[in-house]
């Protein structure tokens, strides 16, 4: 969090203690936007973080800490710039709120008691206790007044104890400041309960790594360590930065950044992300990021600018708040004056309901409505891997109408991955071995994909000899004394006439969207590896959910039609294909001209998408521009996490509603008890904490958020080879193509009359919606 400045003056931040609903934040903007020498100041509410710019030496902050003080607020100043959590919670007994919720219930209980010894006392003994105990709310009113907020809740507050002390209802006074500070105590723990997400977030990572220098072990700080250093995990420690393993293997559990409930395997090579917990053998990484620019720490500085930035509800809230207080105190003095002057009503009663008017108008429930929801709402969203980067984003998704993915990296692994070997001469292993060992040399990621075939299926490599190659046709090679190569079809058919059931099985292959790589000898062919870029194993379940959330899935990809076409057939979602970075900006154009839509995607290409989108979402193991580019991220790589993103935000949204029609429902129906005479003073403060308590609980209810999208259940079964993720049997509907096991009779597509099965929606070659 930073406060921007003119790039002459300095950085300021603070971490404010007492900070317990968002009202406090536009108190605070106000009150330091007055001083001289302070500008861009941003408060954020949920993390208790205050910044801003200090122009010339005269701001050293004692007068900004004077000033935050005399507010009610305790500032602590932060020296470092890396994001901080919340400072370890005292027990909330020990919180000075609380201590004042004691001191004014022992004056209300002294007051009773001391009613109860002398009666002729009773009222000056409840005077006595209602002015001390208000005499820190005042202090913090007339701070607030000189500050530039005369309408605060301080105020109403204030007038309304020493307008009940006036017209005899001290007890009654006292009794509401009791409770008034009761509310407020309520409010902080409720506070302190919502900031706990980003304190567990900053604990995750150790305090302390095990450094390797010079051949020993040194223990070091987290914030010592250096890009480039190696470090030792031992099992069943926490990984103490992002780094990349050079030695070891291991499962490690990711499931508090990216929500992954399942272990993931990890070898050399491999990256791994600060505060991940190794579950299995002793690591050795090479650290690649710093402390302050690890995982966690991106994540947090990202949750809290999500958290301090306002969505529109929240903005039109405040707004409205803006002219809703003096309004109310305006009809609250005319509630006092009118009846008596114009009706002959008596001033006593009539004063009395234009101070219990006065309570009740309190904002503070209403203002709280959105922030509470959407602070909880993005809380919900990081533990399950589903960061988002502000309400707005939160909002806006529960409104799309359309999503479009990328393909490469998004709906599939990203990498290609051998499907088929056809042996034309020995076995399939063989076929596999020889063609990894030619291909041993290569980076190419078709080269990688077979050496990976290999190793998974336990075959032997052999070694290679003389190894070279033919640019964009070939590599070739010595395999056992023999000349081998790995080429293209046009490559194999330029070395000799590919035979015709070779040739229709290539061309058979190409169909379904695969690469296809040929096997040669010094006799001809041997064989052939198929391989493909499969989709992601919950891509087919994702896109089902979103069609049944009424949202259309699309495909914008710059790959060939067909590899597309393929893959959109897998999954049932329409395609447009070979489209560049400009395309699909267009494509964005069109549907964004139907509704909201919200772009999915992982490469630096998909940038211009991304931002053009209603909102953006990008793939957590994708380019840090596409990340840094987009509005939400999916920090744990699962198709499905679109799906999840969506119900979040509509299940916030309806928490947002409920707890406004909660505010003003409960405003509402004690307005017309207290013109009717039927509400006292102190049940007009309590149906104000009361509200504000349940609009907090209410939003907290978040935390508990669980996604409509589930992992498949066992028994789930696989149709034209790959995986529906529902029992046969089970309607349609759930499958976005029908295509779950039935054995219905195939149809032509009417747009490029390929076979398909009669329930499917979307054609198998072309992508397209089948036509009549």
């Amino acid at each position: 969090m930073a406060a921007a400045n003119d790039g002459q003056g300095r950085t300021l931040r603070y971490r404010v203690e007492g900070m317990d609903c968002p009202s406090c934040v536009g108190k605070l903007q106000t009150a330091l936007g007055r001083i001289d020498g302070v500008s861009g100041v941003e408060v954020n509410f949920a993390t208790g973080l205050l910044a801003f710019g200090a122009q010339g030496a005269a701001i050293d902050g004692r007068a900004v800490e004077e000033k935050i003080r005399a507010l009610g607020f305790t500032p602590t100043a932060i020296d470092d710039a890396a994001p901080s959590a919340p400072a370890d919670a005292r027990p909330w007994w020990r919180e000075r709120k609380a201590q004042q919720v004691g001191f004014t219930g022992l004056l209300l209980a002294a007051a009773f008691v001391a009613a109860q010894i002398v009666p002729a006392e009773a009222e000056g003994a409840y005077i006595a206790a209602a002015l001390i105990g208000l005499v820190p709310v005042a202090r913090r009113a007339l701070a607030l007044i000189r500050s530039g907020s005369p309408f605060s809740i301080e105020t109403l507050m204030a007038v309304a104890a020493i307008g009940a002390i006036a017209i005899g209802a001290a007890s009654e006074a006292a009794v509401v400041v009791f409770l008034f500070a009761v509310g407020e105590l309520l409010e902080t723990v409720a506070a302190g309960r919502a900031r706990q997400g980003i304190k567990a977030l900053v604990s995750l990572v150790p305090r302390t790594a095990q450094r390797e220098a010079d051949g020993r072990l040194e223990m070091v700080a987290v914030d010592d360590l250096a890009i480039g250093d190696i470090v030792l995990v031992r099992p069943g420690d926490r990984v103490p930065a992002d780094g990349t393993i050079v030695a070891g293997a291991s499962e490690l559990d990711e499931a508090p950044i990216t929500g992954e409930s399942v272990p993931v395997a990890k070898a050399a090579g491999d990256a791994v992300y600060a505060g991940s917990i190794n579950a299995g053998g002793a690591l050795r990484l090479r650290v690649t990021r710093a402390a302050a620019d690890n995982t966690i720490a991106r994540i947090i500085q990202m949750v809290e600018a999500a958290q301090s930035s306002k969505a529109p509800t929240a903005r039109f809230i405040d707004r409205f708040s803006a002219w809703y207080t003096p309004a109310a105190m305006a009809v609250a003095a005319l509630v006092v004056a009118v009846p008596p002057l114009l009706l002959g009503g008596d001033w006593t009663v009539w004063t009395y309901r234009g101070l219990s008017l006065l309570l009740i108008a309190c904002p503070c429930a209403l203002v709280l409505s959105t922030p509470a929801a959407i602070a909880s709402g993005i809380a919900a969203g990081t533990r399950r891997g589903l960061l988002l980067k502000g309400g707005a984003a939160l909002e806006m998704l529960g409104k799309v109408k359309a999503v479009a993915f990328d393909k490469t990296g998004t709906l599939t692994v990203g990498r290609p991955q051998v499907t088929d070997i056809v042996a034309l001469d020995g076995s399939e292993a063989a076929v596999l071995a020889e063609a990894a060992a030619v291909e041993s040399g290569s980076s190419h990621p078709l080269a990688r994909a077979i050496l990976d075939a290999a190793v998974s299926r336990g075959v032997a490599v052999p070694a290679v000899a003389e190894a070279s190659a033919v640019a964009g046709k070939a590599v070739l090679g010595r395999v056992g004394g023999a000349t081998l190569a790995v080429g293209s079809p046009r490559y194999a058919a330029e070395r000799g006439k590919l035979p015709a059931g070779l040739a229709d099985r290539v061309a058979a292959l190409e169909a379904e969207g695969k690469t296809v790589v040929v096997l040669l000898g010094e006799a001809g062919p041997r064989g052939l590896i198929a391989l493909r870029d499969e989709p992601r194993e919950d891509a087919a379940a994702a896109v089902a959910a979103l069609r049944r959330a009424g949202v259309r899935p699309v495909m914008l990809t710059g790959d060939n039609r067909r590899a597309a076409a393929a893959v959109a057939g897998a999954l049932g979602i329409a395609v447009e294909a070979e489209l560049l970075p400009g395309g699909k900006l267009a494509a964005i154009g069109k549907l964004k001209a139907q509704g909201p839509v919200a772009m999915v995607g992982d490469g630096i290409n998909d940038a211009p998408a991304l931002a053009a989108a209603s909102v953006g979402i990008a793939m957590g193991g994708g380019a840090d521009v596409a990340l840094e580019t987009a509005d939400a991220a999916l920090l744990n790589n699962r198709v499905a996490g679109v799906a999840e993103l969506i119900g979040l935000s509509r299940t916030t949204l309806a928490n947002i509603h409920q707890n406004i029609a909660v505010a003003l429902g409960l405003k509402g129906l004690f307005l017309a008890t207290t013109l009717l005479g039927a509400t006292s003073l102190w049940m007009a403060i309590l149906a104000d904490t009361g509200a504000t308590v349940l609009v907090t609980l209410n939003a907290l209810r978040l935390l508990r958020f669980l996604p409509a999208v589930r992992p498949k259940p066992a028994g789930t079964v696989q149709a034209h080879g790959h995986d529906h993720g529902h029992t046969a049997g089970e309607s349609d509907d759930c499958c976005a193509h029908g295509a779950c096991g039935s054995t219905a009779a195939s149809v032509a597509c009417g747009a490029c009359r390929a076979p398909n099965q009669a329930s499917a929606r979307f054609c198998s070659q072309c992508g397209q919606a089948m036509a009549a």
